[in-house]
């Protein structure tokens, strides 16, 4: 469980630091977020998962 705090606390600061300092362009990026297809967005997201997959993977072994 420790190690799982660790984890999302890390991805939260790395989720954050856009937000923190460039709040103008993180509302352009999410303005263009909403403009894609769903498709786009389907596989944008999928290859995000597998490569998060592939890392944890790679970091582990």
């Amino acid at each position: 469980m420790e190690f799982f705090l660790c984890v999302l606390g890390m991805v939260m600061f790395i989720e954050g630091v856009p937000y923190a300092l460039f709040p103008r362009k993180m509302k352009y990026w999410i303005q263009k977020v909403i403009e894609m297809s769903d498709t786009s967005l389907q596989r944008f997201g999928l290859a995000l998962v597998l490569i998060g997959v592939w890392l944890v993977y790679m970091g582990k072994s």
